[in-house]
């Protein structure tokens, strides 16, 4: 069932060397090198605030390098702009403030500190900026740091990030990194041999965004058989023309060898495709393999419930349990119609990949999450 041709061995060899550095956050904290220093991010994000704790090598002749020790957050919801969600989130950052400096031993001054570009862009979009800056400022009051920095990360910067925490180095100028949000989707490449030059890449379009627009169609009618059309419409439609705007405008299919997808979709395709590769950080797919995906989405979404996932493997020595617990997670997170519209506007993407005589070879990163932040730190503890 799972193949990949020797191309994508090694590149897959390479995201891994970088993406299975990632442990979980159940594990105890197992330093890799033994020349090396442990910081802390945190970032507030769209959907809550999460910190990644990371232990960075000393400069060799290679530069340093990194690995993420812990990844832990706690659900908020910020850009509702409400008083609850801003003292939950403003008690979320304190609390994991505490727990880096208390638990974890790590100094002040090498916890690190941000906010993510889609609260940026949102409360932009709200003209709630003033929320974005009064969370900053409690929080400094609330630990007694008034000069500490907490940068507000724009899109750019954070797609920058993103890139050069989840590409290996070795595959930094040839690779197209997109990551699927709920709203919307970001990403580039660097065209000009430097890490400071991003290629920007934007699109208006997210899972959840995508299945808003569905759902704005479908009126008395809610059958699945109904959604699917509506979403094929859709897809065809508006999605169809900035995607291929975006695509184009960006350059990136004569730039890039390998596209990379992360963002919450791209996690639930791969565990739903291969759940046998759990533990992977990285997973290849094909084009043909997120289509077969989708019709069975639309017509045979029994087959992928994790009864039938699970007994569907032949390998005895997995564990069921685990890799069970995960399609459940998936099915939580996203219900049918979420997975439809996040794997169709996946697909529209990749589409514009899929060259009669040059195909890309496509990846899912299912913990792109923490690379923006780990990219933060490093270039932090650099300057």
């Amino acid at each position: 069932m799972f193949q990949i041709h020797c191309k994508q061995k090694i590149f897959l060899a390479f995201l891994l060397l970088v993406s299975c550095k990632t442990l979980s956050a159940q594990n105890d904290v197992k330093l890799k090198f033994t020349n090396s220093r442990t910081y802390a991010g945190i970032e507030v994000g769209s959907k809550g605030v999460k910190m990644t704790v990371i232990e960075i090598s000393k400069k060799n002749k290679k530069g340093a390098s990194f690995q993420t020790l812990k990844d832990t957050s706690i659900n908020t919801d910020f850009i509702s702009f409400s008083a609850p969600a801003f003292y939950a989130t403003l008690n979320a950052l304190q609390s994991l403030f505490d727990k880096a400096l208390k638990e974890y031993d790590i100094p002040s001054e090498k916890i690190f500190t941000a906010i993510s570009s889609g609260v940026k862009g949102q409360a932009d979009k709200e003209d709630k900026i003033s929320w974005v800056n009064n969370l900053a400022d409690s929080f400094k009051l609330r630990i007694g740091e008034p000069n500490r920095k907490v940068n507000v990360i724009d899109i750019s910067e954070e797609a920058r990030l993103s890139h050069l925490g989840i590409v290996p180095e070795d595959r930094r100028y040839n690779t197209f990194l997109i990551d699927i949000g709920s709203g919307n989707s970001k990403g580039g490449y660097f065209p000009n041999g430097n890490t400071t030059d991003l290629k920007l890449f934007q699109l208006n379009w997210g899972t959840r965004s995508t299945s808003n627009a569905v759902e704005k169609r479908i009126e008395n009618d809610k059958t699945i058989q109904n959604y699917q059309k509506q979403l094929t419409r859709v897809l065809s439609g508006a999605v169809n023309s900035d995607v291929v705007y975006a695509v184009n405008e960006s350059g990136a299919y004569s730039m890039n060898d390998y596209v990379v997808f992360s963002g919450g979709i791209a996690w639930s395709i791969s565990t739903l495709l291969y759940p046998e590769l759990i533990d992977n950080s990285v997973v290849p797919v094909t084009y043909e393999e997120v289509e077969k995906l989708l019709e069975n989405l639309q017509r045979k979404y029994s087959s992928l419930s994790d009864e039938t996932l699970i007994k569907n493997l032949a390998d005895k020595s997995l564990d069921k349990g685990k890799i069970a617990k995960e399609i459940i997670t998936v099915h939580q997170v996203f219900d049918q119609k979420s997975l439809m519209s996040g794997t169709g506007l996946l697909l529209k993407i990749m589409r514009q990949f899929q060259g009669i005589y040059d195909r890309k070879e496509f990846y899912l990163v299912k913990n792109g999450q923490v690379g923006w932040i780990s990219a933060y730190v490093t270039e932090e503890v650099r300057k």
